[in-house]
This record gives C-alpha cells, sequence and structure tokens, in this order.
C-alpha cells in the first residue's frame, strides 16, 4: 500500500522549510516510526517518521529543497521489505554464507540489523551480539551502533563513528589550490539566516538605546548556599541557579513598568498582561529562545526545571516551533561564555531586553570603606520609540533593588 509522506504542518510564521537530511534512502527497510528526514525551518528542525513497516519507494524531494506546509516529499510502501524492493542482492549474499563458517559470523547472523546499522558494524568490525539492540523486534538501530562506539574505549575508530553523520550532509567545501591556506565554504542554515535577518531588522527598523548597571550578586550568592541543599531535596533534585531569581525579578520590573513589557504593532502599542520571559539558549546551530510562558506565576523551582529541560531540548534539536513562539520579554546570558559587559539586541517585537553578564569581584565602596564584591554588569536595551530612558533606568533600577534583597522574591522552600 503506497503512503504519501507529507512535510509537517507549518504554523502561519513559518513559510517554508528545506530539506535538511534523509536518513533513509529508496529501497531500505524501515520500522513504524523510524526517522525519515529532517525540514530545517527558520526556526526550528523538525523530524519526519515511518507511519507504518515499510520502504520508501521514492523521494520526491532530495536534499536542499524547499517544502512547503504539508507537502508530498516521498511515496512510502507500507509492508513492504528491503530485501522485496532490491532482489538481486539476495542470491548474491547468500553465496558467501557457507564459506564463513566462523562461530561469531554465525551468531551475527541471528541478529536482525537495519541496513545503517550494519554498515557501521563491518566499517568496525564490530560484533552485533554484543551490542545491546533497541529497536522494534529486537532490530539493531543505527543510533544502537553509534552508542556502543561513543561508549567504547577499546577501539581506536570509535571517535569517527559519531562523525558518520555529520559527514552524509551535503556540505560543499573549497579548499585552496597551494593547500597552505585552507578555507571552506558552507551553506548557511536556515535558523542561522533567520537569526541573521531578524537582527538586522531589529537594528534598521528600533532606535535601540542600551542602559548598563551594576548589580551586589553577593545576597544571592549567600541565599544560594545557605538553602541549596534543602532547596535541592524539596524539588526533587532541581539545582537553584541564579536564572531564576533574575525571571522573578524581570516579572515583578514588568508589572511596575508595563511600557517595557509591550510591543510594537504598526503604529498601535501592544501592552500585555502577562510575562512571558524568552531565555536565550546558544545551539550549535544558533541562537534560539524559547519562551517561559505566565513566568510571573511559576515558581523559583519551576523556571529552573524548565530552563534545564528547554537546554536539552535544544542541545538534541527537539524544540518545537510553539516552544518559541510569542514572548514579551528577552533575558540572555553573555556571562556563562565570560563576557563582561555587552549591548544585547533586541528581539522583535519586543521592546526591550536584558542582559546579564560575567559575575567579577571588584572592590566597592560601602559606607566609606572598601569592600570586594561579586559584581555583575547589567544591561537593558530598549527601543526607544515606545520606552523613554526614564522608564528603562527605573525599570533597571528595580531589577537591582530585587536582586540585592532577594528576601522579598518568595523562595517557595
Amino acid at each position: 500500500m503506497a503512503i504519501e509522506i507529507k512535510s509537517p504542518t507549518f504554523p502561519e510564521s513559518v513559510a517554508d522549510g528545506i530539506v535538511a537530511t534523509w536518513h533513509k534512502q529508496p529501497g531500505e527497510a524501515v520500522s513504524r516510526d523510524d526517522l525519515l528526514v529532517d525540514i530545517e525551518t527558520d526556526k526550528v528542525v523538525l523530524e519526519v517518521v515511518a507511519p507504518a513497516d515499510g520502504v520508501i519507494d521514492k523521494i520526491i524531494k532530495n536534499e536542499g529543497e524547499t517544502v512547503l506546509s504539508n507537502e508530498v516529499i516521498a511515496i512510502f510502501a507500507e509492508g513492504a521489505s528491503g530485501s522485496a524492493s532490491a532482489p538481486a542482492p539476495s542470491p548474491a549474499a547468500e553465496q558467501p554464507a557457507p564459506s564463513a563458517p566462523a562461530e561469531p559470523d554465525a551468531e551475527a547472523a541471528d541478529v536482525i540489523m537495519s541496513p545503517s546499522a550494519r554498515k557501521l558494524v563491518e566499517e568496525n568490525n564490530l560484533n552485533p551480539a554484543q551490542i545491546p539492540a533497541t529497536g522494534k523486534g529486537g532490530r539493531l538501530t543505527k543510533e544502537d551502533v553509534v552508542k556502543h562506539l561513543s561508549a567504547s574505549q577499546v577501539s581506536t575508530p570509535a571517535p569517527a563513528a559519531p562523525a558518520t553523520p555529520i559527514a552524509a550532509k551535503p556540505m560543499p567545501v573549497i579548499e585552496s589550490p597551494a593547500g597552505d591556506r585552507p578555507e571552506k565554504r558552507v551553506p548557511m542554515t536556515r535558523l542561522r539566516a533567520s537569526i541573521a535577518k531578524r537582527l538586522l531588522d531589529a537594528q534598521h527598523n528600533a532606535a535601540m538605546l542600551t542602559t548598563f548597571n551594576e548589580v551586589n550578586m553577593k545576597p544571592i550568592m549567600d541565599l544560594r548556599k545557605q538553602y541549596k541543599e534543602l532547596f535541592e531535596k524539596k524539588n526533587n533534585g532541581v539545582k537553584l541557579g541564579f536564572m531564576s531569581f533574575f525571571v522573578k525579578a524581570c516579572c515583578e520590573a514588568l508589572k511596575r513598568f508595563p511600557g517595557v513589557n509591550a510591543s510594537i504593532d504598526g503604529n498601535d502599542i501592544v501592552y500585555h498582561g502577562y510575562q512571558d520571559v524568552g531565555v536565550a539558549v546558544s545551539t550549535d546551530r544558533g541562537l534560539v529562545v524559547p519562551i517561559l510562558r505566565d513566568a510571573d506565576q511559576m515558581g523559583l523551582a519551576d523556571i529552573e526545571s524548565t530552563i534545564v529541560d528547554f537546554g536539552k531540548k535544544a542541545r538534541d534539536g527537539k524544540l518545537a516551533i510553539e516552544d518559541m513562539t510569542g514572548g514579551t520579554f528577552t533575558i540572555s546570558n553573555g556571562g556563562v561564555f565570560g563576557s563582561l559587559m555587552s549591548t544585547p539586541i533586541l528581539n522583535p517585537p519586543q521592546t526591550a531586553i536584558l542582559g546579564m553578564h560575567k559575575i567579577q569581584e571588584r572592590p566597592m565602596a560601602v559606607n566609606g570603606q572598601v569592600v570586594v564584591l561579586p559584581m555583575m554588569y547589567l544591561a537593558v536595551s530598549y527601543d526607544h520609540r515606545m520606552i523613554d530612558g526614564k522608564e528603562a533606568v527605573q525599570f533597571l533600577v528595580t531589577v537591582k533593588e530585587l536582586l540585592e534583597d532577594p528576601a522579598r522574591i518568595i523562595l517557595e522552600i
């Protein structure tokens, strides 16, 4: 039975996508829910899986081609097998069998493997019987072999195995003829191109200005040290970090200064009666900003656990478009990379963004005495068309005061 494989349904904010990688080829046997292809949009990478057991009969959209929402990209033959689609190799495969009496080969013959898994097994001279199989019906999958290779410390070719999927992607490489000054040219991903366009639009279309302040992090650091174990025990292993304090402080400040939480839509100003805070997360593909919905109603533990989940999804490419749609305010933490000071760029249509930075001990004057304190520079970039300088400065001062007196932020422990 022939089934049309279609691209996912894109939301209104996504016009089209690009076929990034076909993980299965025509004639290759696949099981239900096996990953067939990755569709890269300007926000996330979407996965298309097999609807049933069978084979891909025909690929309509090749890697690098543009696809629309719900467009047919391949024809799938349900119930067919790889051997049925490609009968020629089967007789040839039967002939070497009698001339291979070794016991390991006989043991390996009992292991059901996908074609891609078999290729990795042969390339790395592995015994498939020693690799745990997690596929349907005891099938050994490519992911099982890659996992086994990455965990093995005995075989030297092991590090090359994880790089196999990356090498398989079409990447035009241009090197100089001399060879002593190599260059590499790769196509920009849709996500990277979208990030570049949005940042450029933000600079061209907004009257962006940045104001700075600094915050004494000692009160929060002392509070974390005092309640760290109790907080983690009460919240099932969720660790108390800095970001939850900043999110809660920003939510309270946004309530006091609703203009900072607003957005511009044409000639209209849209005031939001809720605080959906975006947290910038860096990935290999680029910067993404998942959203903490109704962050003002979340507890510190909920914020921390949600951010951890977002980080894992971002690294694995599992973030959904819904995770990054919307948002009324953004927090970016360049301090995790060592940034001491920066001017964050707006995330349109939002009108403000807070930049966190590295905590650094500095001598400060406190009551006429020089005291060494852990200080952090804070930066708020804002759209001057919507927010006056006075309002932006007062917003940042409010965030600073809340952070320096964390007793005003409920800890829920």
